[in-house]
């Protein structure tokens, strides 16, 4: 019986989690205990979920939403709690697998706390990575977990990146669709929308996330992310775009041999992936059809047009607190131009503004505690809401 804890399971990756475990449940293949659940505001789906798959605890994150939580559930038979304490408390429960689908910083603490207690980690939070990578991947080995990546593109590579032979690798090529805005000139991006900003041509995701694959800013924390997955030095990673989004991402290796991952552009895939890893498990993804798909294209991506591509290369090769400070800055701007403060193309300058003013005289100050990067991430949140505002008051 494998215990399943879900953290984030309101959002898209938390939702396909449970489409997966429930197909299984219909195909007689599962043999699972759904532990904990936590969303941040969304009580009324959180406790639809808890009715679903009778949960033995349930957190939302949002702590004046306590009492709606209890009244939401007062007849079934789970647990409940509200604030940060409590999600916390739902990644300590004793899962041995967790999604930790929580979208942004505020994932860092929750997953740690599964990391120490020795779970393997579904890690669809990428901003765990670039900000304190080197103490998440720690807290892990410590703890004899496994570090399993729910990201379609670092699913892909961890399919058919040989560990064994690291050293065999020549590079790594991450896939971008390229957005809603591959093919937009800088004028036009300079007038968009949130809306537009959201409607992703392949992909069925949350806004910030969206947003994040606009800017192609994605794409840069997905090459940190990497970084720390895989042996392998940042400057063998590339990123290429492929509008179709078939190839999730490829391995190069040194005798010429490239390993691809190809699937419908579906998270349920990659996330089905983890769930029964090392083995094999079905999941309700529509199937790849070829004939249907007819050719893929790529092209390499444009830097000008997109200069998140070239911030997000900038913080990993400083290292230190820089791409914790490259994260939050983004947060911090996506998030204002969701609300309607700060143009498109601000959230690109805006981050750059903040990574300018973060380097020190000696450089980025070092990152190796949970507490260090918590601070790096405050600083910059800081340094960027002072961005935001200058933007919004010209």
């Amino acid at each position: 019986m494998r215990k399943i804890t879900i953290l984030g399971s309101t959002g898209s990756i938390g939702e396909s989690t449970l489409s997966v475990l429930e197909h299984a449940a219909a195909l007689g293949e599962a043999n699972f205990e759904v532990v904990a659940l936590t969303a941040n505001t969304n009580v009324e789906k959180l406790a639809a979920q808890a009715r679903r798959v009778k949960p033995q605890f349930i957190a939302i994150a949002d702590e004046t939403l306590g009492d709606a939580l209890k009244s939401a559930v007062r007849d079934l038979e789970v647990e409940t709690g509200a604030g940060p304490a409590a999600v916390e408390e739902a990644a300590s429960r004793n899962a041995d697998w967790v999604m930790a689908a929580i979208v942004g910083a505020a994932g860092l603490k929750p997953t740690l706390k599964a990391a120490m207690r020795g779970a393997d980690i579904a890690l669809a939070n990428k901003e765990c990575l670039v900000c304190a990578g080197d103490v998440v991947k720690a807290a892990v080995k410590s703890a004899g977990g496994t570090l399993l990546p729910v990201d379609s593109e670092h699913n892909a590579i961890f399919q058919v990146f040989d560990f064994d032979q690291p050293n065999r690798v020549s590079r790594l090529i991450l896939t971008a669709s390229g957005g809603p805005f591959r093919s937009w000139t800088r004028e036009a991006m300079a007038e968009a929308t949130p809306a537009q900003a959201v409607a992703h041509p392949n992909w069925s995701m949350g806004a910030k996330i969206s947003v994040d694959s606009a800017t192609m800013m994605n794409k840069g924390l997905e090459l940190i992310e990497a970084a720390h997955i895989f042996p392998i030095a940042p400057d063998q990673i590339e990123i290429l775009v492929h509008p179709q989004s078939v190839i999730h991402s490829m391995v190069e290796y040194v005798d010429g041999s490239v390993l691809a991952q190809l699937g419908t552009p579906d998270m349920r895939t990659p996330i089905a992936t983890t769930l029964a890893w090392p083995e094999r498990t079905p999941s309700p993804s529509p199937r790849l059809d070829f004939a249907e798909v007819a050719k893929l294209t790529f092209e390499a991506p444009d830097i000008e047009r997109f200069p998140a591509l070239r911030l997000a290369r900038e913080a990993i090769n400083a290292g230190g607190v820089m791409p914790a400070a490259l994260n939050a800055a983004n947060e911090v701007a996506v998030a204002s131009f969701l609300g309607g403060r700060i143009k498109f193309l601000d959230i690109a300058s805006i981050t750059e503004q903040v990574m300018d003013r973060t380097v020190g005289q000696n450089g980025p100050a070092s990152l190796s505690t949970l507490e260090d990067a918590i601070a790096a991430d405050l600083a910059a949140r800081r340094l960027a809401e002072e961005s935001v505002a200058a933007k919004a008051a010209a």
